[in-house]
């Protein structure tokens, strides 16, 4: 395609469609995770209590796991670019309503609920969204496992890039309770019109009678689905909410001043890893043998432990360390689901297949609220142990499922 110019023809360089997804995940995933980084600001500077400030955290699973659920279904009968508007006008304001709270934990909830929404369309539709434009007529030179690595890299670089513009404003900039928020309004609403001008690739009209029958997943009964891939689901974002979400609140004797940095700098160290190793996730994944999940689960079970030596001895860089063992289990667990999901999904129900299985992964959201519920009566090291001993027990799980199913 060209541009003439006079007598000069001017090349024009041509976007393929999967990259406007692409940014529409990101800015979604950016969303998600820019409160991340702040739950220490909001214990230190709103006084609001640990238990509290961790249902912050993972409040957004109750907006999340039903958008799982039903966007991804619904956009299966009803096409992906109705359902990502959708998302693009709940990331809008869920952060609007997070930037109003300082008026009152009221909006906080609010916001992380929308944020949930938000995030939990992007997870399904979008990433489905990607891989339907990552293949075909519309990127014939992408291979087979394209699509679940760039929709992967985008949820990490997405949530990435959140955790760190908050943190940093919250550290150095004004008003650090409302302007990341307004921030991120401001990038987020020019991708309604580029979700707009994306082309459809869903017109298959999902599985045939009333829409709630949609809703069904028939996939998702599968053994592989059920006995491998949800099993080690819940370990992907319950060590990512133990690494960057609890551990910064359990380190706030070590790092002073320096939390919000600190909080910041383990999100981005666990999201900028796990975007780095996904590239190289095709080499260890085995849809066979689930090699990758096992490797995944066995790392994010030690990221864990690592923790906990973190907290034990007050450490800021064995913290940082464990934020990286993390981000290795995290970008091989989300390229290695997604590829199986991929493969176990039928041609109708992939979208709802992928919102499944995310809605499983982001329960591990709820992790640090259950442990700072439970560490009234039980001392913080001893239940993340107990963390670590299910790990372990999951991973085995995993093993022993993945050869009796060998196929999808």
């Amino acid at each position: 395609m060209s541009a003439s110019t006079g007598n000069i023809a001017v090349p024009v360089a041509r976007v393929m469609p999967w990259v406007a997804v692409w940014g529409a995940v990101f800015v979604c995933s950016w969303g998600g995770n820019q409160f991340s980084p702040l739950l220490l600001m909001y214990e230190e500077r709103a006084h609001y209590s640990s238990l509290l400030v961790n249902v912050f955290l993972g409040v957004y699973v109750l907006g999340l796991a039903p958008a799982l659920l039903v966007a991804g279904s619904l956009s299966d009968r009803h096409g992906r670019r109705p359902l990502m508007l959708v998302g693009i006008a709940s990331a809008v304001v869920g952060s609007g309503l997070l930037a109003f709270g300082p008026l009152g934990a009221g909006f906080l909830m609010a916001g992380r609920l929308c944020s949930g929404i938000t995030v939990g369309i992007a997870m399904a539709v979008g990433n489905s969204w990607v891989k339907e434009l990552s293949q075909g007529r519309f990127d014939p030179s992408a291979d087979a496992g394209s699509g679940a690595r760039r929709a992967s890299l985008a949820f990490t670089l997405g949530s990435a890039t959140g955790a760190l513009v908050a943190g940093l404003i919250a550290q150095w900039g004004p008003i650090p309770e409302v302007l990341p928020f307004l921030v991120h309004i401001a990038v987020a609403l020019p991708f309604a019109v580029v979700v707009w001008r994306t082309p459809e690739t869903n017109r298959t009209g999902g599985l045939p009678g009333p829409w709630w029958k949609q809703l069904a997943v028939p996939s998702a009964g599968h053994r592989r689905f059920t006995r491998v891939v949800l099993v080690a689901a819940p370990w992907i974002f319950g060590s990512a909410a133990i690494g960057y979400g609890y551990l910064p609140t359990k380190l706030a004797g070590a790092t002073g001043a320096w939390g919000l940095v600190f909080a910041t700098a383990a999100t981005v160290v666990a999201l900028g890893v796990s975007s780095a190793v996904q590239p190289l996730a095709a080499r260890v994944t085995s849809l066979v043998s689930a090699r990758g999940l096992l490797t995944a689960v066995a790392l994010t079970t030690a990221g864990i432990a690592v923790v906990v030596v973190a907290i034990e001895l007050q450490s800021v860089v064995v913290g940082l360390v464990s934020n990286v063992v993390i981000g290795l289990g995290i970008g091989l667990a989300l390229v290695s689901s997604l590829l199986e999901v991929q493969r176990i999904a039928g041609s109708r129900d992939l979208a709802g297949l992928t919102g499944v299985f995310y809605a499983a992964a982001y329960a591990g959201f709820l992790a640090p609220a259950v442990i700072a519920l439970v560490a009234n009566v039980v001392a913080v090291p001893v239940i993340l142990w107990v963390v670590v001993g299910l790990g372990v027990l999951s991973w085995v799980a995993v093993l022993v499922s993945s050869r009796k199913y060998l196929q999808a």
